[in-house]
């Protein structure tokens, strides 16, 4: 599955206000980044500082199809 497929899959099965598991890949100043969905990029922001590669409930706060892009709040 390319990462436009696994977009796309995401996009269509999702909605703003599903909990959803997602994976950290990169602290930031300003939050977490995560893949939900296998392999789609997310941002969390957020303090908390979990390690990379846990998993962490999230809630989708917006998913953008234009920007391929998903928002999320803390679940």
């Amino acid at each position: 599955m390319t990462r436009s497929e696994g977009w796309d899959q995401f996009a269509a099965t999702h909605r703003a206000g599903d909990v959803v598991d997602g994976v950290v890949t990169r602290l930031a100043p300003f939050g977490v980044f995560l893949y939900v969905g296998g392999d789609v990029p997310a941002l969390l922001v957020t303090d908390a500082r979990p390690a990379v590669g846990s998993t962490l409930p999230v809630r989708v706060k917006e998913i953008d199809p234009v920007k391929h892009r998903v928002a999320l709040i803390e679940a």
